[in-house]
């Protein structure tokens, strides 16, 4: 897999990629700025094993989000501390956040 180049977006390039992922907002701002999204589940289980398959993903990417589990809700939080803000991989790792479930 090819990673994608480490390096801060600049504001328009965030608006253009966040416009690429449905679902997904702009969260924070400064070095806190990130990308996040809600998902919803049908039963505790299956938010658990959508949990342990963002977990998955990223160790295969290197890049690990912050992850929030409630009863049947998880909202996955991507940003790249290394470069203080949004990579490209914040929006590859969000793109194959959304593979991982059902369309």
């Amino acid at each position: 897999m090819n990673t994608p180049e480490v390096r801060a977006l600049k504001p328009t390039e965030i608006i253009m990629a966040l416009g690429q992922i449905a679902g997904w907002r702009l969260t924070g701002d400064g070095e806190n700025v990130a990308i996040e999204k809600t998902f919803q589940f049908a039963e505790h289980t299956h938010a658990l094993l959508f949990v342990n398959s963002v977990g998955w993903l990223s160790e295969m990417l290197n890049h690990h989000p912050e992850l929030v589990l409630t009863y049947r809700r998880c909202v996955v939080r991507w940003n790249t501390h290394d470069v203080r803000g949004l990579s490209r991989l914040d929006f590859e790792a969000a793109t194959q956040t959304d593979a991982l479930l059902p369309a």
